[in-house]
């Protein structure tokens, strides 16, 4: 993912869900343990989309602010640590995350790409090989993780080649 194409495209912006303290913490920190440091640029996340345009930043700031004004805080279940043959991810399941998720895809429809499929998950090791991945799966699964988390807001942040800029939290009431 780019920053910009060189030619003055302003850096990509990426919307997450924001999550309760407790969850966020313990997410952050498996995220510390098994994450490359390297390549560790950014706190634990759930990414409901990767790359919005740099230059449409007022319209997604409006739409943001609109969505989340009117919201509750979302029940999120948390489920089981799952390998790939890269790194390891803790699964999540939520209809209300669904819904809003597909409320906003509605708006930005014509921004997304084939990188905006959406499998709700925090990401907490990546860019290691299978055996690494297993075994870490392993280990996740032997420790206590939380049941459930919850979704307070929508947090837009900015692509800057690597580590994210915060741009802004958009709570739920």
């Amino acid at each position: 993912m780019a920053a910009g194409n060189g030619l003055g495209e302003a850096p990509a912006f990426i919307v997450t869900l924001e999550m309760d303290g407790a969850a966020f913490a313990r997410f952050d920190e498996l995220r510390r343990r098994y994450f490359p440091p390297e390549r560790n640029l950014v706190p634990a996340h759930v990414t409901l989309f990767p790359r919005l345009p740099g230059e449409r930043g007022r319209d997604i700031k409006a739409l943001l602010r609109e969505l989340s004004a009117g919201r509750r805080p979302i029940d999120v279940e948390v489920g089981a640590a799952k390998a790939s043959e890269r790194g390891v991810a803790i699964q999540l399941r939520s209809p209300q995350l669904g819904a809003l998720r597909d409320e906003l895809a509605r708006e930005f429809r014509p921004w997304l790409g084939p990188a905006d499929s959406f499998r709700p998950h925090i990401t907490v090791q990546n860019n290691v090989g299978p055996v690494e991945a297993r075994r870490t799966e392993r280990e996740i699964a032997a420790t206590s993780l939380p049941k459930r988390l919850t979704g307070l807001g929508l947090h837009l942040w900015r692509y800057r080649d690597g580590p994210w800029e915060d741009v802004q939290l958009f709570r739920f009431r």
